[in-house]
């Protein structure tokens, strides 16, 4: 089997492995919600933003957190968080203050039971292999460090966004009349 085959059924066989329950519950909950912040660091920061993309492309007032013009959060708002150990120090800071706020936490981790796992109020738990994480579970790979969890995130991310565009009845031409157009 060729290295790109093999990667391709890593990240296939460890998407199967997530909760359809927890999946649902993480739409509903950024359904319901005035605006979307999200949060990352390192690789999974870069599917994060990607997410903030798709739900400004879906209408949702959304937000990274860092960038120069995001506002304050506040009460009601959903924080996303994309963190495979969970335990990243400026991630657990950030959602340490949403939390006593009273802002709503989605995780998306490796590890449920983390510093960030026991704040949120909804998980869905990727279960890929991470030097940095406890928790991986069914999932092995080839691949270094966190890039199976960090891969899934972006597709399960993705899917996300389809199961909100069902469910807010939008297509893909409608969320393309929001992209930038200067560029």
């Amino acid at each position: 089997m060729t290295t790109i085959k093999r990667i391709a059924k890593e990240v296939h066989d460890c998407i199967a492995n997530v909760s359809s329950e927890e999946v649902d519950a993480a739409v509903d909950l950024i359904e319901g919600a005035p605006r979307v912040f999200v949060a990352g660091a390192g690789r999974s920061a870069l599917g994060i933003r990607g997410f903030a993309m798709r739900l400004m492309h879906l209408g949702v007032t959304s937000h990274v957190v860092g960038e120069t013009t995001t506002p304050g959060i506040a009460a009601g708002d959903v924080l996303v968080i994309g963190s495979g150990s969970g335990s990243t120090a400026s991630l657990v800071a950030a959602a340490e203050k949403a939390h006593a706020i009273g802002v709503s936490i989605l995780l998306v981790t490796i590890d449920p039971t983390s510093p960030i796992g026991q704040l949120a109020d909804v998980t869905i738990r990727v279960p890929a292999p991470s030097p940095k994480a406890d928790g991986g579970g069914s999932s092995s790979s080839i691949q270094p460090m966190g890039s199976l969890f960090e891969q899934s995130l972006f597709l399960l991310l993705d899917a996300l966004i389809v199961l909100l565009m069902n469910k807010k009845d939008i297509d893909s031409e409608e969320m393309f009349g929001r992209h930038a157009n200067l560029e």
